[in-house]
């Protein structure tokens, strides 16, 4: 008989952990049900890119169908109101749950302190509403600003806090201070007249990292992005025009509140025993909690503690690791072995300060900002790879870069801009044609029967037969087409010249020594000792470019798989520029292979089907260990 194993809250934690029982579970022995109030999981750590509206919040939601598809959890839209650990059982205002194990991982929500004012007149970032919501309160600050003739009050409308200087306060204000830019200029408002200020109670910023990473980010938003940083400063009251302070006020239609957390108020029915004023539960080794033996409680709203006795800190990291012992403990649980503690390694953190500054620390070890740059990339990558596969990171990847609303520097501007593959179809066709070509016209010249390769390479016995084999496969385009139009024959090179005037090169380009180190030459030398090193190997690669020929011709031809086709097309080009030289006749393939890199085979080819099917196998594989798909949804379209 299966167990009923309940999962409530489709975070970074419940999302692990129905994934990890996924994987784990053996024939029909776990029944899986992840509930929650959304259909859609949420990169809170991308929140603040919304809310500064550096990307649309369409990068920062993904559906949870896409994340359990090809899986056996149960997906289930609802939220939960009242808790019976005693008999098993959760309900909503509508149904009734029952379960044999169930994981509580609802999250947390934001920590007001009591603080008068906070709830009625303060933006919270911690939820995809939140991050739509502030930036279009942002959005209408602005148009209200350039309309307003009260100087008192369009000031107000002008100065945005954010209240905390923990790694959201400090993301959102670096973000926001890179849209204000735009925004000045789109509604003509000198930046001089907006202020943008971060307040925080602590004495530096950053106050969890290391005290030279906190002061290289401080300095950054002071004098580069010219934000006002006050420390040491206890917020009081907060009121519809203005945010107080021991000592003064600000006065703002803006205050942004990032400054504490505590467990989720849909956990705040829950009759367990609690950490600490953040609300967490308290939960054993196991991360179960206490007194409840088939009751987990993972993420933020499990108390967790390390080896001094500390909660964990609320961390992504820390709450897919919680959410994975979790579930491997509920499977040990069922299957009668012992369980294990959870044990939770943490790695390091990264904070963006605006699309260009970020400090990290991986591994105790502080990196430079380019690299901490990239670092945060590759963790959003590596993440989205665990839960959606290619599917994820290529929507991730569309947002961060081609769809990037913030624009500061020159060469983001113009790759950003898109074009339809449609308009490469024929460079496409073209290019596959001409491999094609080449292939074939090799095969007849006896590529598969005798030796070839070495004259081709420039590298026979004799200087005379080596030039005459070289020069036989470079005019074969030549042979094939009598077309008298110059820009054609130009392009294939029976032409060094468009108009009238100087050729403009000889019969080839010379030969691009790309590996040269002082006098040693490496592609001489990989030729002699490793391609021609024998007569059975030198057949083998001439064999080989045949091959390869063709079904780079092949694949253009058709569409099918055209990035790795092109790519294999600019490795061929590369070993011919780099042994025989650059001839009239192919240099405009080069160009051709990378232009036909960016999706040329998605429209009027078989990519257009093809690459969904590969992605889709490639995700029922990772998340069932199984190559068996056929037609289960394994045709649907990605998009």
């Amino acid at each position: 008989m299966s167990k009923k194993v309940l999962i409530i809250g489709a975070g970074y934690a419940g999302i692990e952990a129905a994934l990890t029982l996924n994987k784990k579970k053996k024939g029909n022995d776990i029944d899986i049900t992840l509930i929650d109030k959304n259909d859609y999981h949420t990169l809170l750590t991308e929140l603040h890119e919304v809310a500064g509206n550096r990307i649309s919040e369409e990068g920062i939601r993904i559906n949870l169908k896409s994340i359990f598809k090809y899986t056996d959890v149960n997906l289930v839209m609802d939220e939960i109101t009242s808790f019976d650990f005693e008999n098993n059982k959760v309900s909503s205002a509508h149904r009734e749950y029952e379960y044999d194990y169930l994981i509580l991982a609802m999250g947390s929500s934001p920590n007001d302190f009591g603080i008068p004012g906070l709830k009625e007149h303060t933006f919270t970032l911690w939820s995809y509403d939140d991050a739509v919501r502030i930036r279009e309160h942002i959005k209408k600050c602005f148009v209200l600003a350039s309309q307003e003739k009260d100087k008192e009050e369009r000031q107000r409308l002008l100065t945005f806090v954010v209240a905390g200087a923990g790694f959201t306060g400090v993301e959102m204000i670096g973000e926001l201070a890179i849209w204000v830019k735009s925004l000045c200029k789109e509604h003509d408002i000198d930046r001089k007249d907006v202020r943008l200020i971060i307040v925080d109670m602590l004495p530096r910023i950053l106050n969890t990292l290391k005290e030279e990473n906190s002061k290289k980010a401080h300095k950054y938003l002071e004098k580069r992005l010219n934000v006002e940083v006050m420390l040491n400063t206890r917020i009081t009251e907060a009121t519809e025009k203005s945010l107080k302070y021991d000592g003064g006020e600000i006065e703002t239609r803006t205050v942004i509140w990032a400054a504490g957390i505590k467990a989720s108020d849909s956990a705040d029915n829950i009759d367990a025993e609690r950490v600490n004023r953040s609300g967490r539960f308290k939960v054993d080794e196991f991360c179960r909690a206490v007194g409840h033996k088939n009751v987990y409680v993972v993420g933020d709203l499990g108390g967790l503690t390390d080896e001094q006795g500390r909660p964990l800190a609320a961390m992504v990291e820390n709450a897919i690791q919680t959410g994975h012992g979790a579930a491997m403990n509920i499977i040990n649980q069922i299957r009668g072995k012992e369980l294990r503690k959870v044990e939770v390694k943490f790695h390091g953190t990264m904070v963006s300060v605006g699309n260009y500054f970020c400090v990290s620390e991986i591994m105790g070890k502080s990196l430079p900002v380019w690299l901490s740059i990239v670092m945060k990339y590759l963790v959003n990558i590596h993440y989205l790879w665990e839960i959606t596969g290619f599917r994820g990171i290529s929507r991730y990847l569309y947002h961060e870069v081609l769809e990037r609303r913030q624009r500061k520097i020159f060469v983001e501007k113009h790759w950003s801009t898109r074009i339809q593959a449609w308009w490469l179809t024929l460079l496409r066709l073209f290019l596959g044609g001409m491999w094609l070509y080449e292939g074939i016209v090799k095969i007849k010249d006896g590529w598969f029967t005798s030796p070839k390769l070495a004259a081709f390479l420039g590298m026979a016995s004799d200087a005379s037969s080596a030039a005459t084999g070289a020069g036989t496969y470079v005019t074969r385009i030549d042979e094939a087409f009598k077309i008298k139009t110059g820009i054609i024959n130009f392009l294939l090179g029976t032409e060094s010249r468009l108009v009238e005037g100087a050729t403009i090169s000889s019969q080839h380009f010379a030969k691009i020594d790309l590996f040269n180190f002082g006098d040693f030459n490496l592609v001489p030398w990989f030729l002699r000792n490793v391609v021609l090193a024998n007569d059975g190997i030198a057949m083998f690669f001439q064999v080989l470019v045949v091959i390869l020929e063709v079904l780079v011709g092949l694949m253009l031809l058709g569409g099918a798989l055209t990035f790795v086709g092109s790519l294999i097309s600019v490795g061929l080009l590369t070993m011919f520029i780099t042994s025989t030289g650059l001839y009239e006749k192919s240099w405009w393939m080069i160009f051709a292979s990378i232009a036909t890199m960016g999706g040329a085979g998605r429209a009027f080819g078989l990519d257009y089907y093809l690459i969904p099917y590969l992605n889709n196998v490639w995700e029922y594989f990772w998340k069932n260990r199984k190559f068996r798909l056929f037609f289960r949804r394994s045709l649907d379209r990605f998009e």
